[in-house]
């Protein structure tokens, strides 16, 4: 079975993470787990989260970078990677106060099985960022841990001021973070398909749109949108000039998935490919076709040239892969466990 993502959502107290969190949930057909993190005994987070929530679980009494091992996130983690739940991702919202570096390697080295690390999205208030968290003549460290900035609250800088805000908040951000991708919201509102795969949500003729469908269709034609180029190939590989495109995603790019054959001396093996930001995670696919597919999703796409770039990770190679890009290979596999 497919590893599950366990996305990281991050952000000062107020910049807007329950809102993504609330609009991300009103995704059609989307099973959603969510980890809620609060400070104190009370979990105030969790009864502000609206819509469907797939098997919720809480984490109350800190937050939780603060936690000790025991501390139930991955007790939550295993309830939710339950494969009879079939989830499509977790989200866990951390406390206003959790460190984001903390709550990434929370995740990242838990012992949780069926499970990858899907990125932390880290909400910034673009009204009050630099009297909150951005303070200081050094950026803050919690930069370096983003995979995806969403600059929250666009609507409440003056329309005039709006594009110096975006660039001062993400030149801030490259000094910590160059490859962060950073994108601008209002309402929280980014497209689902940035954080996880997402069922196709055209409905058939005749059929009515379901009351989760008709609030994600109401009031958010202005968020941000994704795009996606895809590529195929037949045959096996070069896994050397594929992680040369994973490793190194092409301009605008936050997300890859996909399927992909090697040749080895003797046999031939299929992985599944899931790549977020700088995050590459393999895992062996449960056969033996030599069918590649990538696909790659992101933002401000020069579509033409990431479609050359996707290409070329998945031009068919002549005879076994060189040892070279098998060792890359073996490497990011002993990473992935």
């Amino acid at each position: 079975m497919t590893a599950i993502p366990v996305i990281a959502l991050t952000g000062h107290l107020g910049a807007g993470k329950t809102t993504l969190l609330n609009h991300v949930l009103r995704t059609p057909d989307a099973r959603i787990g969510v980890v809620i993190n609060d400070f104190g005994d009370l979990n105030v987070d969790a009864s502000l989260v609206t819509g469907q929530i797939d098997e919720p679980a809480s984490i109350a009494g800190g937050c939780i970078c603060c936690l000790p091992d025991e501390g139930g996130l991955d007790e939550a983690l295993a309830k939710l990677a339950n494969p009879r739940l079939r989830l499509d991702a977790i989200i866990v919202e951390a406390s206003g106060l959790a460190e984001p570096i903390a709550v990434s390697r929370l995740i990242r080295f838990s012992g949780v099985d069926n499970i990858r690390h899907g990125g932390v999205v880290d909400v910034i208030d673009a009204a009050a960022h630099f009297d909150t968290v951005d303070r200081d003549a050094t950026p803050p460290a919690r930069y370096s841990a983003a995979s995806l900035v969403v600059v929250n609250k666009m609507d409440q800088v003056p329309e005039d001021a709006r594009a110096d805000a975006l660039a001062r908040i993400e030149a801030r951000v490259r000094e910590r973070n160059p490859d962060a991708h950073v994108v601008a919201a209002v309402g929280a509102r980014i497209d689902p398909n940035m954080l996880f795969d997402v069922a196709a949500q055209d409905p058939a003729p005749g059929e009515q749109l379901t009351f989760r469908e008709l609030l994600a269709d109401a009031g958010d034609h202005d968020h941000v949108h994704a795009a996606s180029v895809t590529v195929t190939s037949t045959g096996c590989v070069d896994p050397d000039v594929l992680f040369d495109v994973l490793e190194s995603p092409p301009a605008g790019v936050y997300r890859i998935k996909g399927t992909v054959a090697v040749r080895y001396r003797e046999r031939v093996r299929s992985y599944v490919v899931n790549v977020v930001g700088l995050t590459v995670h393999i895992a062996e696919a449960q056969t033996e076709a030599t069918h590649n597919s990538l696909v790659a999703i992101g933002t401000d796409l020069d579509i033409d040239d990431v479609r050359a770039r996707m290409e070329e990770a998945v031009r068919p190679l002549d005879g076994p892969a060189p040892a070279a890009g098998i060792r890359r290979l073996q490497r990011h596999r002993r990473l992935s466990i």
